[in-house]
């Protein structure tokens, strides 16, 4: 089910573009013209985000949410629009509990990033995969993937080895799969010599070379009326990757040693931690293979961009090698120290960080040491920073911590560090959380 956006506006030019614009992107939309006129809805059915000018024609935008707000009820996000002369509505509206606003003119593409960022931390885990992450990046990669699920049959998903290519091609495949049960299978094609890579993917007839003693079905068959992952499709052979477009064009691949071509009904994901595109200007990757497989592209930032997952991720890690025991904790410089730590292997690497951990210590809560090393990783760097910059970075990872533990919903997380939210705000845009 499409998010629901509550839009209330009454000028009819701009009430119609955004209608039409949020109809393109995917969402539901109700439009008001009045603010009265939205008291009933908002009370009555589920919106993912409320979208309001705050000069309408009977009551304000803040008459109409302090109503709502006297009113007790739970909330959807709500993000204003304003002219120039009602910036001070919108700071007290944000003092208040609003989200956000945004100055008239507006700036579409600025408007619909808000958007698209509010709809997806207000959704509800309608899913069958485990939420991405809690940063904006990874939220708004969980956000398009119904929309990449229902419309496209091949995608490309890039990034750095370690960012977790995989698991997000695994929560494409189980919202593409919505609950039924269908094959996912996945490849490594740096793991396998170029002469077994055909066999690999397309299987083989008995007998069609030394040592096919029988029939086997490849990896294409096999994911059929699934999901099929190529991961490290970088480090495929030229010649391999002419057989590969080949498949795909057609849909159905010729097993070795076969003699009739056999359909298959697949969902492709390829993946990669290199410059796909630099690889074709090289020679080293066919072009016509990049343009096929590059109608969507996911590309997952490296962990240390996204600093707010590392004690999110951290934490479930944690809970997962407990073994159904006891799970450990991490004290207040070990957070730290995740938090600083440059993690080039992302997060594989702070995965085998807290595993390292549990073997080697019993202590039921680590510290910095435990995780790198007396010498070692973040306690270093931490150590080396003047008083405000360790000031500076103990405030934003004790905010980051909070976000963390409130699945980064802000009202929650200002209401635990005791500041509004209007303050938590202004510090997440400080420390760029």
């Amino acid at each position: 089910m499409k998010p629901s956006i509550c839009l209330i506006e009454d000028d009819p030019i701009m009430g119609e573009a955004l209608v039409e614009r949020f109809d393109i992107e995917g969402y539901g939309c109700d439009w008001l013209r009045r603010g009265r006129d939205a008291l009933q809805p908002l009370r009555n059915k589920d919106y993912a985000l409320v979208v309001s000018d705050i000069r309408l024609p009977d009551i304000s935008g803040e008459q109409l949410y302090a109503e709502l707000l006297a009113a007790g009820q739970p909330l959807p996000p709500f993000l204003f629009i304003t002219g120039h002369g009602a910036i001070d509505q919108a700071v007290r509206l944000l003092k208040l509990g609003a989200e956000d606003y945004l100055s008239k003119p507006l700036d579409i593409p600025v408007l619909m990033g808000k958007v698209r960022d509010l709809c997806a931390r207000a959704a509800p885990p309608a899913h069958s995969f485990r939420q991405l992450g809690i940063s904006r990046a990874m939220r708004s990669i969980e956000a398009m993937l119904p929309r990449v699920a229902a419309n496209a049959r091949t995608v490309l998903i890039t990034g750095e080895s370690g960012v977790g290519k995989e698991v997000v091609a695994r929560a494409l495949h189980d919202v593409a799969s919505a609950g039924k049960t269908q094959p996912f299978v996945a490849v490594n094609c740096g793991a396998i010599s170029e002469t077994l890579m055909e066999a690999e993917l397309f299987g083989h007839e008995k007998g069609a070379f030394t040592g096919a003693v029988s029939q086997r079905r490849g990896c294409f068959e096999q994911a059929d009326g699934g999901t099929l992952l190529l991961d490290e499709i970088g480090d495929m052979s030229l010649a391999m990757q002419v057989k590969l477009l080949r498949a795909i064009q057609e849909r159905s691949i010729m097993r070795v040693g076969g003699e009739k071509p056999i359909p298959v009904d697949i969902r492709l994901i390829c993946a990669t931690n290199r410059d796909l595109k630099k690889m074709v200007e090289t020679g080293g990757f066919r072009e016509d293979l990049y343009y096929r497989i590059h109608v969507v592209q996911i590309d997952v930032p490296p962990l240390r961009e996204r600093q707010e997952d590392i004690l999110w991720l951290a934490e479930r890690f944690l809970a997962e090698l407990s073994n159904g025991g006891v799970v450990r904790r991490l004290d207040a410089g070990a957070k730290t120290a995740l938090l600083t730590a440059p993690w080039p292997g992302n997060v594989r690497e702070l995965r085998h960080c807290l595993e390292r951990a549990c073997v080697l210590s019993a202590a039921p809560e680590f510290s910095a040491n435990d995780l790198f090393g007396v010498n070692d990783g973040g306690v270093s760097r931490v150590a080396a920073r003047t008083l405000a910059d360790h000031v500076a970075a103990s405030e934003r990872c004790h905010i980051v911590e909070a976000l963390a533990g409130n699945d980064g919903r802000i009202a929650e997380t200002a209401a635990q560090l005791g500041i509004s939210r209007k303050n938590l705000w202004e510090k997440m845009k400080k420390y760029d959380i």
